[in-house]
This record gives C-alpha cells, structure tokens and sequence, in this order.
C-alpha cells in the first residue's frame, strides 16, 4: 500500500512540474502588452530589456527616445496587482508566473538596476519569501555561469550545452534552446523521425535535471504546438497566446 502512494505522488509531482506551460515571446510587442498574456494565465511573460539614459527600456531593436521603461510596462502593473488582491498576483490562488527579462545589454549593467527595483517590492518578487511572487528570469546576455550565484532574486535561462553544479542548478528555471539547432520542419504534417530522435534526447537531458524545457524559434501553429507538446515541449514559445492556449487546453 506505502508503494502505491508512493508511485501516486511521484506521478502527481511529475504531472505539475511538467505541466503545459505558455511563454508569451515579445510580449512588449502586443497590442495589450502584459495584460493579454496575464488574463490567459501565461506561465512565462517576456519583455527584451536595453539600458537607455540610465533607465531600464523595453525594445526589440536599440531603443529609440523615449521608449518604454521595465518599470511602466510591467513591475508597476504587477506591484498594483499584489496590493489589489493582498500579497498575490491574481484573485486565482494558484495562478502566478515567470518575468522573463531578454537582456540585450551587457548583463553588468542591467543587472544591478534591476535587482535593486525588485528590491523595493519584495513581496512581489521575492518567491523564497513570498511562493506567489513573480519570479524574474534572465535570458539573452546572461552573465557567466559562475556568477549566478552572486544575483539576489532572480533565475537564469539555462542552456543544454551548459554544466552546472548542484548550487548554480537551483538557479536555473529552465532549459531553453533554438528549435532551428534541431530541425528545419515548418510545422506541416509530422516532425520527421530523425527530428524527433533529437529532440527527445535534449528533453530527457532536461527533465533528468528536473527542469522544464522551451523552444524558441519554433513554426508558431497550432499544428506544430499541439506535436511539441506530445514529444514532451513543457514550455509551448508563442506570439499568439490566446491561439496557443485556447489550442493546448
């Protein structure tokens, strides 16, 4: 009987850890940014990050004047949220979400500005405090590898080519990669046998470290979500989150 309960709570705890997530890729660039991805409950929400004048902005490309500040865009709206709904994201207990931050700069100079913007709202930021914060996440120019360890507050986007020690791993949040490095398929019909096989054995690298896996760069259809998720994709990559959710129910 204390087997059966055991092979029953490993097989919950693998179900929730692996569970289909949502990554709202260029969220900035939406029409409703932040608000869209959040009202369809998007597990990861990504805004590509630039130091202009000082200030943190939001851009694609090398920001124009007056381009929109991290701030504006998306820790204001989430600290208001936190204080609408009382040390929490959403009226939905069990909802909260990743930010992830593309940084495009040079992570020494983004980094400590940033930290010391979550650091003035702890209880929305801080997830060993508080479990329904928002975590931050760094992607694009990460700092090196060595150095997670000296950021406060925040995760890293990991990489399959690169090792980490037990300490560094609890700081990674997830394994990413560029489909492109896998396959060429376009999202018609099936992904070729050969495809697959590669696919698979990045993502049992993955989930044998007990991290969920993402691609970027994949055909945003949802042909091509609906087979990713079946080869084991935890992460779906999407500039369509309300296609992709609506898809992947």
């Amino acid at each position: 009987m204390i087997r059966y309960w055991l092979l029953i709570i490993g097989w919950l705890f693998a179900t929730s850890l692996y569970a289909q997530k949502i990554h709202s890729h260029n969220d900035y660039a939406k029409p409703r940014p932040f608000r869209t991805a959040y009202e369809q409950r998007a597990d990861f929400i990504e805004a590509d990050v630039w130091l202009q004048d000082g200030k943190l902005v939001v851009s694609h490309d090398k920001p124009q004047a007056g381009a929109p500040t991290l701030d504006s865009l998306y820790l204001k709206p989430i600290v208001k949220l936190f204080t609408q709904y009382t040390d929490k994201v959403s009226p939905d207990r069990d909802y909260t979400f990743n930010l992830v931050v593309d940084v495009k700069d040079n992570p020494a100079d983004i980094l400590p500005k940033l930290i010391a913007l979550l650091q003035e709202h702890l209880v929305c930021f801080n997830r060993s405090a508080n479990a329904k914060a928002v975590q931050v996440i760094i992607s694009g120019n990460r700092p090196k590898v060595n150095t997670y360890l000296d950021y406060p507050l925040l995760q890293f986007d990991g990489r399959p080519s690169e090792v980490y020690d037990e300490e560094t791993l609890k700081r990674v949040a997830l394994i990413s990669d560029t489909f492109q490095g896998y396959s060429r398929w376009d999202g018609t019909g099936e992904i070729p046998d050969a495809d697959k096989d590669k696919l698979k054995r990045v993502i049992k690298r993955a989930h044998s470290d007990n991290k969920p896996i993402r691609f970027w760069a994949i055909p945003d259809t949802p042909n091509a979500w609906k087979q990713l998720k079946k080869l084991g994709v935890d992460i779906i990559n999407t500039d369509n989150v309300v296609e992709a959710t609506t898809a992947l129910k």
